[in-house]
């Protein structure tokens, strides 16, 4: 019920906002600007459903041959522990643990073609024991909202549209990044534990957790180490050995169990496209009520308003020229790149504002997007108190990026 109240929510400022523009300023070209959103935003919608699909089609055969040869299994012995406390519904060796971990590895790494099919995957094996298939179960919950925090240890796009807008260390926003996206993912970790009365004070919790935070600071001292030539390098170098090296393991424990690779691989490649298939509808409609309300100033007068209410509160107003990219982030991925570049562009990628609008680009994920097509993709219409968890990450990681900004660069 969430998102259709924000769905709606989205038309119908975007009307009213259009129609003051049009009584009182006489701007007679923004009703047009609006329909034309709908038309590029549905074509955009189902071009990314369309790039998608050859991804989930390998993705899931490479899934589907790694669940045959027991991989799943492999990995629910090794995390199961701290799963089984912040995913008590799903029990013991569910299924799910092998895509969930690799999902979260691949996020954690930058390779978003690879964790979205594995996203997918999981949520898919969780549907199988959710008992009301139309409402969001506690454990998909979590994972959307782990998901929509956006962890990521390396952020090498975002340095490198820096590069190529001038700046002088590009690197220089890592560190301040990482702990943005840290505090993002801490806070929707822990909105769904109090939602879901789960007990994060826990010998294991806190051990998983601790070991997680020590991996985070070690990773950043190592990077903070490197020039922006060698953080490239070392990032490329170890995304691509490690996915590669995923799916061999795949292929040769499944071989260990006599599975036919080939066979077992296209089975899987068929839920892959119809998955792909499946969430065009989902995807096209969010993003066209974001497109509307976009087209029609409803978030260049938000931002206004914030401006206006931070400087009456007697706060330094100098963010907010990086804002948008930080209100348009949960709403839309390619829209905040371009708010990201727009602010390098107007202000200097060295900027007070260029640099915090990169580090609000890599703080948190697209929550709309991924609850659009995570949930859709199993058909899922109540999404309970997903949403509400998902923003507050968004909320924490903005917060974070503000205080870390000002800290390091201002």
């Amino acid at each position: 019920m969430a998102l259709n109240y924000i769905w709606v929510f989205f038309f119908l400022v975007a009307f009213i906002v259009a129609l003051v523009k049009l009584i009182f300023f006489h701007d007679y070209e923004v009703f047009s600007s609006i329909v034309m959103s709908t038309f590029e935003t549905a074509r955009t919608g189902f071009e990314i459903s369309l790039g998608l699909t050859g991804v989930l089609t390998l993705w899931m055969g490479i899934m589907r041959i790694g669940e045959k040869g027991g991989v799943v299994a492999v990995l629910s012995r090794i995390i199961g522990p701290f799963f089984q406390r912040i995913f008590p519904g799903l029990g013991k060796d569910h299924p799910a643990y092998g895509a969930i971990t690799l999902n979260i590895a691949a996020n954690m790494l930058n390779l978003d073609n690879a964790a979205t099919p594995m996203g997918l995957q999981a949520m898919k094996e969780m549907q199988e024991t959710n008992p009301d298939k139309e409402t969001a179960s506690d454990a998909q919950i979590m994972f959307m909202v782990l998901n929509t925090s956006g962890l990521t240890l390396i952020p090498v796009s975002i340095m490198v549209y820096r590069a190529q807008l001038g700046s002088v260390n590009p690197t220089d926003v890592f560190i301040p990044l990482l702990i943005a996206t840290f505090f993002s993912t801490l806070a929707g970790l822990i909105a769904v534990a109090v939602a879901q009365k789960i007990n994060l004070m826990n010998r294991v919790v806190i051990a998983w957790l601790g070991g997680m935070t020590a991996f985070i600071v070690a990773l950043i001292w190592y990077f903070s180490t490197l020039s922006q030539a060698a953080i490239q390098v070392v990032s490329n170098v170890a995304s691509g050995v490690i996915l590669f090296s995923i799916i061999i393991t795949f292929i040769l424990m499944a071989m260990r169990k006599k599975v036919n690779v080939y066979e077992t691989f296209i089975e899987g490649a068929k839920d892959g496209f119809k998955t792909a298939i499946k969430i065009i509808p989902y995807l096209v409609s969010i993003l066209v009520a974001i497109g509307v309300f976009r087209a029609s100033g409803a978030m260049d007068y938000l931002i206004g308003g914030v401006e206006w209410t931070v400087a009456a509160l007697g706060f330094n107003t100098d963010f907010v020229g990086a804002l948008p990219t930080a209100l348009m982030k949960p709403l839309s991925g390619s829209g905040a790149r371009g708010m990201m570049i727009d602010a390098m562009t107007t202000h200097g990628a060295d900027s007070f504002v260029g640099r915090l609008a990169s580090i609000f680009q890599g703080s948190t994920d697209t929550t709309f997007y991924i609850l659009a097509v995570y949930f859709g993709s199993v058909g899922i219409k109540r999404t309970r108190h997903a949403l509400a968890c998902g923003l507050i990450a968004d909320f924490a990681g903005i917060l974070a990026a503000i205080f870390v900004g000002y800290l390091f660069f201002h």
